[in-house]
């Protein structure tokens, strides 16, 4: 018999990947400082046509505006995280669902245990 079990990716901090990260997390925040811009742009074109309301229309553009603010502090503090950690540390990447075979006879807890991949620069270094 066949079940899903979810396995957690993990990854192995080298200076390639270490820098990889880094990237992304630029990229993101760039990317949300840049919606940033884009909604202040698009709330002051909106208040020139004077067919909303002022009062909701500047509410909702500044929530939207705030939640993504608060998306590139949390960028910001992994971007600060990531300088801390040594090289060698697993990071948790992701979780990915496998077909896992039982069979009658198995040990329950051994089949069901938390299994992980690990990857050190886009290489299956171990399964656990």
């Amino acid at each position: 018999m066949q079940m899903i079990q979810t396995v957690v990716v993990k990854q192995i901090l080298t200076e390639k990947s270490k820098q990889s990260l880094l990237n992304t997390y630029q990229a993101k925040k760039l990317q949300l400082q840049k919606e940033c811009d884009q909604l202040q742009f698009e709330q002051k074109r909106l208040e020139t046509t004077k067919n909303f309301s002022p009062g909701t229309l500047k509410r909702q553009f500044e929530k939207e505006i705030q939640m993504r603010k608060e998306k590139i502090k949390l960028v910001e503090f992994q971007i600060e995280q990531l300088h801390i950690l040594p090289l060698g540390s697993e990071l948790t990447e992701k979780e990915v669902q496998v077909l896992v075979e039982i069979k009658v006879g198995d040990i329950w807890d051994e089949r069901i245990g938390q299994p992980a991949i690990i990857i050190k620069d886009g290489i299956i270094e171990e399964i656990r």
